[in-house]
């Protein structure tokens, strides 16, 4: 359908979309777009752009640019990142990454975004599912990832458990790293936190939503999801669409 093939253009895995997303890659603050472009730092004068006291994103020439999303390697991706103090929830600043945070993940799109994955240490995520995203996916491979679509969630300070040892194994990527592999998640997950503007939550998830939780909130502890793959199954976008390696276990849950 031509809805499909548009779908799997913009994530540049053409033709892997057929494997990979009827596998179940999970793009958490990574539904590749070939458009995606990193933010200079210089105007169209010339002039440097200036980062704002929040931290996050640019001004140049009076207009608003979007921070970019780091890569691996960068050390704020590998180290444990920083509480937001209660004092600063509802401050300018920290609403300010916050709007930043939902727009690069819905820019990419995404289903997931992390602080640390536009350079700025504080333990914030954001994540939302849609209907659109879940076109390209038939019925089953929704049905056996647990796939349904969420409302956006801004959590702060999450603190996340497993209730059950119920797991499942998928494709994953992300913005931060090229490739996918395998990792196994918990089915079962509850997360407690607060809001954007610093009210208590908690949420109790399952299947797909609870890999999203647990991939961001890994991100928060300077985790990436290959630093949990299931060993040789890592592959570059280019050769997602071979089968898995003879020893590796099977896509599903567990």
């Amino acid at each position: 359908m031509e809805a499909v093939q548009l779908v799997a253009l913009r994530l540049r895995v053409v033709p892997v979309a057929a494997y990979l997303l009827r596998n179940g890659v999970v793009m958490h603050g990574c539904l590749r777009s070939s458009s995606s472009t990193t933010t200079t730092t210089t105007s169209t004068n010339g002039m440097a752009g200036k980062r704002m006291s929040s931290g996050s994103g640019w001004l140049m020439d009076g207009a608003w640019k979007l921070p970019k999303i780091v890569k691996a390697g960068e050390p704020v991706l590998h180290e444990r990142a920083k509480e937001v103090e209660a004092s600063e929830m509802k401050s300018e600043r920290v609403q300010k990454i916050i709007d930043d945070m939902i727009r690069v993940m819905r820019k990419a799109p995404g289903v997931g975004l992390a602080a640390p994955q536009i350079g700025i240490s504080l333990r914030i995520i954001v994540l939302e599912d849609k209907e659109e995203y879940m076109g390209y996916d038939d019925e089953e491979a929704l049905k056996e990832q647990d796939r349904r679509p969420f409302h956006l969630m801004v959590i702060l300070n999450p603190k996340l458990k497993k209730k059950t040892n119920r797991s499942a194994l998928f494709f994953e990527g992300c913005l931060s790293v090229v490739g996918y592999a395998v990792v196994e998640r918990h089915l079962d997950v509850e997360v407690e936190g607060f809001d954007r503007y610093g009210k208590p939550i908690k949420i109790n998830a399952t299947g797909w939503q609870a890999r999203i939780l647990q991939h961001e909130c890994d991100h928060l502890d300077g985790t990436l999801y290959v630093d949990k793959m299931v060993p040789r199954t890592f592959r570059a976008p280019e050769n997602s669409s071979k089968p898995l390696a003879r020893g590796c276990p099977k896509l599903g849950p567990r």
